[in-house]
């Protein structure tokens, strides 16, 4: 069975720049065997509903990528099926270049990054924007969240890659930090009563 991302990632160009550097032969057994990963796993479904953002690639008409982070209350991005991701698209800069891109091409990429545990999946597939269906935004709508919703953007899963931690620098997000100042804080009055 091979896996479903080196069909999209392994272009003819890329194949060639691995035969160059001496990573084809690698490569070519690697994509040969090993789970197709074109379906949300309950690992990948946890780790989702841990993420506050993620980075949503779309390509222009003109043919260059564009790529738009998301943020959110940590579950705003949700597996609604094995194959499906939707989140609420909050009101942004009224630029509208996503939507424009989405308009014309459908292909799309996700980029989840968890500096804190130093992992990053890749995930890439077609996506589409629904307006105007108030029952899907409030689905898709974090209780905690109060943010204006323009629209929905459903993201259909064709193939998924976790990539190595290599070069991930470890960062903590501000609650972390918070926690750990209050930790200490706590630790420091617990040995000033020594």
């Amino acid at each position: 069975m091979a896996r479903k991302f080196t069909k999209i990632a392994f272009t003819p160009a890329v194949k060639a720049a691995q035969a160059q550097r001496g990573a084809r032969e690698t490569y070519a057994r690697f994509e040969l065997f090993g789970p197709e990963n074109d379906a949300i796993t309950p690992d990948i479904e946890e780790f989702i509903a841990q993420i506050d953002g993620f980075y949503l690639g779309t390509v222009s008409s003109n043919g260059y990528p564009y790529i738009q982070f998301r943020g959110g209350h940590p579950g705003f991005l949700q597996v609604l099926d094995e194959k499906t991701l939707g989140f609420a698209d909050f009101k942004g800069n009224v630029q509208y270049v996503t939507v424009g891109n989405l308009s014309d091409n459908d292909k799309a990429f996700i980029f989840l990054m968890d500096y804190r545990h130093r992992k990053r999946l890749k995930i890439w597939g077609r996506a589409r924007y629904v307006e105007g269906d108030r029952e899907l935004i409030e689905r898709l709508r974090v209780p905690e969240d109060d943010s204006e919703v323009e629209r929905v953007i459903l993201f259909q899963v064709e193939a998924w890659n976790w990539n190595c931690p290599q070069h991930i620098p470890l960062r903590y997000s501000e609650q972390e930090v918070a926690a750990l100042q209050a930790r200490i804080a706590e630790l420091e009055m617990l040995l000033g009563d020594r």
